[in-house]
């Protein structure tokens, strides 16, 4: 019979952001499998609108880590983080000949999870 290791995660989800999830993962693609502190470097310094939003969100879930499952900062990387899409909000603009164009306003859900490195 296997035993199951229960292997300690922290997690901060960020709902309804509005920002395209398509933008959202050009950055989180970057920060995927890093230590918190290269993580961090890479969301400040990534030129990109996401970037501030998942800066405040990664920190979010380091103090979550720390706070709430006593795990140590400098053991941390990004195990998993993804942005879904989320409801689009549709608005109208007038167009040319009375006519209306719909614009697209989307939103994205954004998760941030966290784990230990296993020191050997």
């Amino acid at each position: 019979m296997e035993e199951k290791t229960v292997v300690a995660e922290a997690r901060a989800t960020l709902s309804y952001a509005r920002i395209s999830s398509r933008k959202v993962k050009i950055v989180a693609d970057l920060m995927r499998g890093k230590s918190v502190d290269e993580a961090l470097k890479i969301a400040k310094f990534a030129p990109k609108a996401s970037s501030e939003i998942l800066e405040k969100l990664l920190n979010s879930a380091i103090a979550n880590a720390e706070n709430n499952h006593f795990m140590n900062r400098s053991n941390l990387y990004v195990a998993e983080i993804y942005a879904n899409q989320g409801p689009t909000l549709k608005r109208i603009r007038p167009a040319a000949k009375g006519s209306a164009v719909r614009i697209r306003k989307r939103t994205s859900h954004i998760t941030i999870v966290l784990r230990e490195k296993e020191s050997k």
